[in-house]
C-alpha cells in the first residue's frame, strides 16, 4: 500500500514507515503531523485517485531531525567568460520524517 502525498508544494510517494527528506518546516524534532493532501492511494491494486484529494483520506507523520543540505557554490561571469572573484553560497534546509502509518481513509 503506497499513496503520493502533496508536503508543501512537493509531490512524495510514501509507504508505511518510509523515511523522507523534505524541505524544512518550522515543527520542532518529535513533532507529529498529518497532511490530508493525500492525492492517489494503491491499496493493493485497488487505486483510488481523488480530483484533487482522495476525499477523507489523511497521512501521519513524525519529525524526526532537522538537516542542512550541501554548500552551493554559484560563481558570477562576466559575458566575455571571465569568472568574477565572488562567490556566493547557499545551504538548503531540510527536515528528516518518518511515516507513522498507512495512508487511512475515514
Amino acid at each position: 500500500m503506497y499513496a503520493i502525498v502533496n508536503i508543501q508544494g512537493q509531490q512524495f510517494k510514501v509507504e508505511k514507515n518510509q523515511e523522507l527528506y523534505v524541505h524544512r518546516i518550522t515543527e520542532d524534532e518529535g513533532a507529529s503531523l498529518e497532511s490530508s493532501e493525500v492525492l492517489l492511494i494503491d491499496a493493493d491494486g485497488d487505486v483510488k485517485v481523488g480530483a484533487p484529494n482522495v476525499s477523507g483520506a489523511s497521512v501521519k507523520y513524525k519529525v524526526l531531525s532537522h538537516l542542512k543540505g550541501d554548500k552551493v557554490i554559484v560563481l558570477q561571469e562576466e559575458s566575455d567568460a571571465k569568472v568574477y572573484p565572488r562567490e556566493k553560497m547557499a545551504t538548503a534546509q531540510y527536515f528528516h520524517q518518518n511515516s507513522d502509518r498507512n495512508p487511512l481513509i475515514n
